[in-house]
Order: C-alpha cells, then structure tokens, then sequence
C-alpha cells in the first residue's frame, strides 16, 4: 500500500479543506442547528454551497452526478468534511444518505434510480434506512427483526415498527427491511408519505448532528409493488453487509475529521493558556495528552486508509471493517475526552464547538453495531480460522 496521495487526492482534500473552513463552520452557531438536527432550510442552504464548490456528492458516480471517488479517496475527502459538524451535510455524505447511496449504485434497477436516487445525489432529497426495532425486534441482531412482510397479488404488505430511524422526518424516500413469511429478509423501496407509514416521534438523543434526527416510524399495511423491492427477494441480508462495511468505514472517516478539529482547538489553547507560570501545554499532564491524542488519531487513519484500500481491491472486509470501527470509534472518543478536559470550562459549556462534538460522537460506539458486537463477531472469525491441532 502506497501512502503517497495523487495529485487528484491533494487537490480534493485542499479545496474540501477551504470549503469547510471558508463556507461551513460560520453556520455552525446558526440556530437553525436543533436537538434534532439542522433544519432542513439550513440543509439545503449548505448543500446549494457545496453544490457551488463542486463538492455535492463527490461519492456517487459520474454518471449520477457526483465524483466517483474511491474508498481511499473518500477517506482523505471525509475526513475533511467531518472537521466541522455542518460538513458532512453540507456535501450530502452524512448517514444514513451516503450509505444508501452506496446501495442504490450497486442494487437498484435503473428506474429505482432515476425515481429515488439521481435527485438525492443532487441533494434536492433525502432517504432513511429502516431496519433496527424495539425490543424483542432486531437490534445489534438483526436477525431478530419481527416487522413483516406478505405477499398479496402484485403488492407486499409490510407491518412493523422501527426505532433509532436517522432521518426519517422529512426523508423522501425509505429502504425498509421486513422478513418474508419463508424467515428471508427483503428491502423494500417506498415514498415516506405513502399511507401506511407514520413518523411517531423524535427520539432524544445525545447527538444533535442528523437532519431529521432519530425516528420511531410505524408501517400498518403498508401496500409496496413488486417493481419497488429493492434487488432481490430474500436477500436482505446480503445486501445489509454491501451498505454497512463500506458504511462503517465512513464514520470512521467523518468522525476522525470532528477529533481532528477538536484536537486543533485543545492545542491552540494549551499553546496560549499560561497556568502556573507557563503555557498550560508545557506541563506533562496535557502535553502527554495531546501526545495521546496524535497517536490515536494516527492509528485511526491507518485503519482507516488500510481497510479503504482492501474495500478498492475488492475485499468483502466484514473483519478488517469491524476492527477499524472498533478502533476508531473508540480512539476518536478518546481524543475528544482528552480535550474537554485540556480545555476545563471551555470544554464543557458552548464556548467551543468541542462539547457538542463530544456529545454527538459519544454514539458512534453503538450505531453500526455497538463496540461489543463487533469484538464477539471478530472472535468468531478468530476461532473459525485457526488451524486445528
């Protein structure tokens, strides 16, 4: 693996660089900014900018519109966006709408994308991913998922209850997963305001980062066509692992970028914060923890660009994703700890945006499969492939 970036790769992490800086941090105290979420007048101000820049979509292909960037690509450009809460929004690469995305490229018919996709990759709309329920459905083990889904003449007819649904207030369009009456699970494609589907409630949560926040939404005969199942029947599973280990890794990217920016304000004021005679870096308690704090950010890139390169080389990467989702969720959090405490008042009040990055990141351990899970599934994988004595 060549660390080098191209020229293409330096020239996309600089123009995204002066783009987050120079259009996208000054919104980020614009009250448009709710518990749940920007506004979706606020999300379509900052998109019509990253449209400007040439910077919308730059993961969906040429011939949707966007760039057409690699894995690898994606990591140099993601990270950049999440340096500012705003920007990944802004060049509509947040989830659950660039792992859908992802999907739709790979699965979708034509007419599938032409309906639902293209005017997401334009950023006129937006999706959720239906799949995780309250209890006893399909949490961490979506294998447990209850919400139904029969067959009647040319429709399905879909009944159940999601929960934890990103987005899902003012989505367009929705990718839902119901098991079939066989145990098969299958993904359905449908209009969020077609009868049948209610938007409950807002959960509250700890991240205010997602436009349309958290959604509890109820499917009661819900009637989808046959020509709107998403790929085939019976293969919903599969699909969920084409989405969520290219999905995972994203997060990893975007949330590096959001450790970075805090890392950078926690050592501007080390740097200029005199404390006992001396700048407040200079004593070994917070310099070691700014130390710290590059060493966990490097291993995160390297997890991430590694697993990026095996993902462009056509690996599955179901293991190498678990691990980097580990890894970094679990040292971005680090970092991010070790500023609020670097920056005492100013890290736990509003006066820097490190609070609000510690509050939305502290989720990352959970969605897309909570630390735990991720360590079971490695140790499963662990076991089965070593040699037997």
């Amino acid at each position: 693996m060549d660390f080098t970036l191209t020229a293409r790769q330096k020239e996309l992490q600089q123009r995204t660089r002066a783009f987050i800086a120079e259009k996208i941090i000054p919104f980020e105290r614009d009250k448009r900014n709710t518990a749940h979420g920007p506004t979706e007048d606020l999300r379509a101000e900052v998109v019509a900018l990253a449209r400007e820049a040439g910077l919308l979509t730059p993961h969906a292909s040429p011939e949707m519109g966007g760039l057409g960037l690699s894995h690898v690509d994606k990591a140099v450009v993601f990270e950049e966006a999440g340096y500012s809460t705003l920007g990944p929004t802004a060049m509509n690469i947040h989830a659950p709408d660039e792992g859908n995305i992802h999907l739709m490229e790979m699965v979708a018919t034509h007419e599938q994308k032409e309906r639902w996709l293209r005017p997401q990759v334009e950023g006129r709309t937006r999706s959720c991913f239906n799949m995780t329920e309250p209890a006893p459905g399909a949490g961490a083990d979506p294998s447990m998922m209850v919400t139904t889904a029969v067959k009647d003449g040319n429709d399905y007819v879909i009944n159940g209850t999601k929960w934890f649904i990103t987005g899902a207030e003012g989505a367009a369009y929705g990718i839902v997963m119901a098991k079939m009456e066989d145990g098969a699970a299958t993904m359905f494609l449908t209009d969020m305001n077609r009868p049948g589907i209610e938007v409950v409630r807002n959960m509250d949560a700890m991240d205010s980062c997602f436009t349309g926040g958290h959604g509890v939404v109820k499917f009661t005969n819900l009637r989808v066509p046959a020509s709107d199942v998403l790929g085939e029947i019976g293969k919903g599973f599969k699909y969920a692992q084409v989405r969520l280990a290219p999905a995972r890794l994203t997060h990893c990217m975007r949330w590096l970028g959001q450790a970075r920016r805090a890392h950078d304000i926690a050592t501007e004021y080390a740097r200029t914060r005199q404390a006992f005679g001396r700048a407040l870096g200079k004593h070994e308690g917070v310099g070691f923890m700014l130390a710290d704090n590059d060493m966990d950010m490097h291993t995160a890139r390297l997890h991430i660009w590694h697993t990026a390169w095996l993902l462009d080389q056509g690996e599955r990467c179901n293991f190498e994703s678990s691990r980097a989702k580990v890894i970094c969720s679990e040292a971005e959090w680090r970092v991010v700890d070790r500023c609020v405490q670097i920056l005492g008042g100013q890290g736990v009040t509003g006066e820097t945006i490190v609070m609000r990055i510690f509050t939305d990141m502290r989720a990352f351990r959970i969605y897309d499969g909570p630390s735990e899970v991720h360590r079971w599934s490695m140790s499963r994988k662990i076991l089965d492939a070593a040699p037997q004595h």
